[in-house]
């Protein structure tokens, strides 16, 4: 007991230590003249506050000064040493930063967005080495995943139905130490191991998803059944509104319908990976609106192609009501969600799922309760389960987090004395953003027909 917490305590000093190193924030170097009038209110401005974001909300000199540096972005000349350029930078780390928790209720489809604004960049001659140009991108957001290769595994065609294609590869890996009692033991997981594409269609509103698993899934029950991911079309021409058709994720939960790259934690909560986590053939409507999403699908009930469409029909639906919505943030992002998910394959199950999620600047927090009469995430389950979960979260830099959650989860509610609880400790470490990331969780696990246990779980997680 003691040699695995001194273990823990060791690691998370390393973890504490490297984000002290990488949010030291360094001396700038003043001009002895302004490069500008904005560089001319700023020297005016104490170098101690110029950084502090409460000073700057309440200081009219710097609001007046950063509204004249969005209006001018594009016109105003500064060196990279200069307090207008480390003022600019610093907004777009904040500009980032508030995206990391955003509220539709599909985070998974929100990088389309970034994908479709997307340009060819230009090719010019640099003396750096690959390794240098990739370290040097500003990768901030947390909420959707980033590419370390995308400027050079993007392509744009000169002719054709396709306007660009990027290929990309996806990797997660997790070493773990167990302990339960006296016996002790250690496994790697790989948990994601993604090739995929993304196209978008010339001239339409059209885009195209691929994703092949090399490594399969266990779950499956072959190889093969396990081998595609994501596989779908997806259409945003009507406005607000996203049409997705093929093989995509269900919207069984919050958490359960989230991708696997965006996770906070290296595992799942409980509801989540029992009750959702699982993909169909079918038909899915997104609406995004500022107070209000949703999201209605129509599926198949089998999963990874088991009965193709002999499992039967299934329907699942959710919302997310946004009162903070027309605020602009300055209340924080709140969100109150609820979904619905019926079906038959073998059985007849319903899940029903409430969930509600809190951002305010740097804290962030979700909670979700879920129940269930039957369900089916990889097969048909005939029980009666239910269970809950409380997640909170720090970001103290752009790079540096700190979560923890409480998870409960009763497998048949018809049976007592079968409760789980887990106790998760977490800190995740965003070199790159999701494109290259640390991750430390630390898991209780209080079982009352089992012994308990402890784990310890170092993660790596790189997208190319």
């Amino acid at each position: 007991m003691k040699h695995f917490i001194k273990i823990f305590i060791f690691i998370l000093m390393l973890f504490v230590v490297a984000a002290d190193c990488a949010s030291a924030k360094p001396r700038f170097v003043r001009a002895e003249k302004p490069q500008n009038e904005v560089e001319e209110i700023l020297l005016d401005v104490p170098e101690d506050k110029l950084f502090d974001e409460d000073f700057r909300l309440n200081s009219p000199v710097i609001k007046e000064t950063e509204e004249e540096i969005q209006e001018f972005r594009e016109e105003i000349l500064f060196d990279e040493n200069s307090l207008t350029a480390k003022l600019v930078q610093r907004m777009e780390e904040e500009e980032n930063d508030s995206k990391f928790f955003e509220s539709n209720i599909e985070q998974e489809y929100s990088f389309y967005e970034d994908f479709n604004s997307f340009q060819k960049p230009e090719r010019k001659p640099e003396e750096k080495t690959l390794f240098a140009k990739i370290m040097s991108q500003n990768i901030v957001r947390t909420d959707i995943p980033s590419y370390l290769l995308r400027d050079y595994l993007t392509v744009f065609p000169d002719k054709g139905i396709v306007e660009k294609v990027q290929f990309y590869t996806a990797y997660r890996g997790a070493f773990g130490a167990n302990f339960r009692g006296g016996n002790y033991s250690t496994d790697y997981d790989i948990a994601t191991f993604d090739v995929g594409l993304l196209a978008k269609m010339r001239n339409s509103e059209n885009d195209f998803k691929l994703v092949i698993k090399p490594m399969g899934n266990d779950k499956a029950g072959s190889y093969m059944k396990g081998f595609f991911g994501d596989t779908y079309f997806r259409n945003s021409s009507i406005p607000h509104h996203q049409i997705i058709l093929g093989y995509s994720r269900n919207v069984i939960g919050k958490e359960g319908s989230i991708s696997s790259q965006i996770l906070p934690f290296l595992i799942r909560a409980q509801i989540s990976r029992n009750f959702g986590n699982s993909r169909g053939l079918g038909v899915k409507v997104l609406g995004h609106y500022d107070i209000v999403d949703y999201s209605l699908e129509l599926k198949s009930s089998d999963r990874f192609f088991q009965r193709w469409f002999n499992a039967g029909p299934e329907f699942t639906g959710w919302v997310d009501v946004k009162p903070f919505g027309k605020t602009d943030g300055r209340y924080g992002k709140l969100v109150l969600g609820g979904g619905y998910n019926v079906g038959h394959n073998v059985i007849t199950y319903n899940v029903g799922s409430l969930y509600l999620g809190y951002k305010y600047k740097k804290l962030w927090s979700s909670f979700e309760y879920a129940i269930a009469d039957g369900y089916n995430s990889y097969t048909p389950i005939d029980k009666r389960a239910s269970g809950f979960y409380g997640t909170v979260g720090y970001k103290f830099t752009p790079q540096f987090q700190v979560i923890a959650r409480y998870d409960r989860f009763d497998p048949n509610r018809n049976v007592g004395g079968d409760i789980r609880e887990e106790y998760t400790a977490g800190i995740n470490y965003f070199i790159k953003g999701q494109a290259l990331r640390l991750i430390l969780n630390y898991v209780f696990c209080r079982n009352e027909n089992t012994e308990d246990s402890h784990r310890i779980i170092l993660g790596t997680q790189m997208f190319l």
